[in-house]
């Protein structure tokens, strides 16, 4: 695998929270990560339910894989050479039900942060001036 895309909210607080967090990582597979249901996600994957990729994590192969939710999770940490141990066992039977739970406590974040916010609709959540988490 050459590079992974992952399709993210640029209207959510928490998504580009998550954004900045993923590109201070060391990288085994370079992610591409670019705004869900925007003009360049539409450009590079025109075939994709792109109303789908705002409402859940999505991250795409070089070779046309899809992935959603706790398994796009997963191949997010995989990518990461301080994460891909975790995300190995998270692929697991064992591990499965803790990657699920991280993916509802996010999604229940998300969910609380982006109905809390006061911003206006279709304002982005953060642009690239914000810092990068550490």
């Amino acid at each position: 695998m050459r590079h992974l895309t992952v399709l993210y909210d640029a209207d959510c607080p928490v998504c580009v929270h998550i954004r900045h967090w993923l590109l201070g990582q060391r990288h085994l597979v370079p992610l591409l990560l670019v705004p869900a249901a925007s003009a360049e996600a539409r450009r590079r994957f025109p075939g994709l339910a792109h109303a789908e990729t705002l409402r859940e994590i999505t991250v795409i192969g070089d070779q046309g894989q899809v992935w959603t939710g706790t398994d796009a999770f997963i191949v997010c940490l995989w990518a990461l050479a301080e994460h891909r141990p975790k995300a190995n066992w998270l692929a697991t039977p064992a591990g499965r039900p803790f990657a699920k739970a991280a993916m509802y406590t996010a999604a229940a974040i998300r969910h609380a942060v982006r109905n809390d916010s006061g911003a206006e609709p279709g304002a982005p959540a953060c642009d690239e001036q914000c810092s990068v988490p550490r």
